[in-house]
């Protein structure tokens, strides 16, 4: 979504999990698969851009067997340099990854964190932003299942005072989670809690384009 409101006027989304609520073009396969047919010329190579997100639960904080997980970012950087278009790769902090842009949810006024690095290849930034403010105690989660109703995750910061602040708080229902990440189209919790907000997309393709 964020790289057509950017501009982009076709979008093909390629997944081995069906994803009913994908608002573009979506094509049902390995996305290694499908880009092996790109290389073949049995699928087509007329794309401006390719956009990579191998799997991220082997990097993730949040995953206690990461083993139990592929590790795909070197296969695919390997898929995307031999394809030749310009691309982005895209993954959690911790990722093997060259850093070329982090993009946090404060960058775009969101009440959520979100860090995520992306590689591009093919094409650059100029002065890549950073954090325009801290990511304070208090910003909103959108990961795992939903909080209480006052979204509280259960943890705290505790103080020398005897006070505690809230670390984090978590979403509470779905409608919440689609209006922190800007998703209203999402109808499954898990089609959010995977993703990544549109507004960082939307912010790379803008600098995408304006370099054609």
């Amino acid at each position: 979504m964020g790289y057509h409101q950017a501009g982009f006027d076709e979008i093909v989304g390629v997944d081995n999990v069906p994803q009913p609520n994908y608002p573009f073009t979506f094509i049902q396969a390995d996305a290694l698969a499908f880009m092996d047919a790109m290389m073949s010329g049995t699928e087509d190579i007329g794309y401006g851009l390719v956009h990579a997100s191998p799997p991220c639960q082997h990097f993730s904080m949040a995953t206690t067997n990461k083993e139990a997980h592929p590790d795909l970012v070197a296969e695919v950087r390997e898929y995307l340099e031999i394809i030749g278009l310009p691309s982005v790769i895209e993954n959690v902090m911790g990722a093997p990854l060259r850093p070329d842009l982090k993009l946090c949810g404060s960058m775009f006024d969101l009440a959520i964190r979100r860090h995520r690095l992306f590689e591009l290849e093919g094409w650059f930034l100029w002065n890549p932003p950073t954090c325009r403010k801290s990511c304070p105690t208090g910003t909103w989660q959108v990961t795992g299942n939903a909080g209480t109703s006052e979204g509280y995750d259960g943890r705290y910061t505790y103080h020398a005072d005897g006070t505690r602040t809230p670390l984090g708080y978590k979403y509470r229902n779905l409608a919440h989670a689609q209006e922190l990440m800007g998703m209203p189209w999402a109808k499954r919790t898990r089609e959010i809690t995977e993703a990544i907000p549109p507004a960082y997309t939307k912010f790379i393709g803008e600098q995408f384009l304006a370099q054609q």
